[in-house]
């Protein structure tokens, strides 16, 4: 985020923005649902599952990686990736936090 200027933004602001990026991507949310239905660790059934080419899937996990919702663990040639329970947590407190906020909507408009 080095143009945005992330030092004029408070810490949940910056936080929020960076998990929304990482999921603002529709093969990122497809990934995470497919994992979450399988409530298992998946190794190499995202390219069948989702269509998309191996280096493709593995561009949108590492994104999703770098954020910690998914952890992964190397068994044998394979990686395997589960949700992070505690990250996927703190995901869905930031958001409910970020929607809770607005308690009225002004009808302004």
């Amino acid at each position: 985020m080095g143009v945005t200027k992330t030092e004029f933004f408070n810490e949940q602001q910056n936080r929020l923005a960076i998990l929304l990026k990482a999921l603002a991507h529709p093969a990122r949310i497809a990934i995470l649902q497919h994992i979450i239905k399988q409530n298992a660790c998946i190794c190499n059934d995202l390219v069948e599952e989702l269509g998309l080419a191996q280096a493709t899937i593995s561009q949108h996990l590492r994104e999703l990686k770098t954020i910690g919702i998914i952890k992964g663990s190397i068994e044998g040639t394979s990686i395997c990736y589960c949700i992070n329970e505690t990250v996927w947590q703190q995901a869905k407190d930031e958001l409910n936090n970020f929607f809770v906020d607005i308690t009225s909507v002004n009808r302004c408009c």
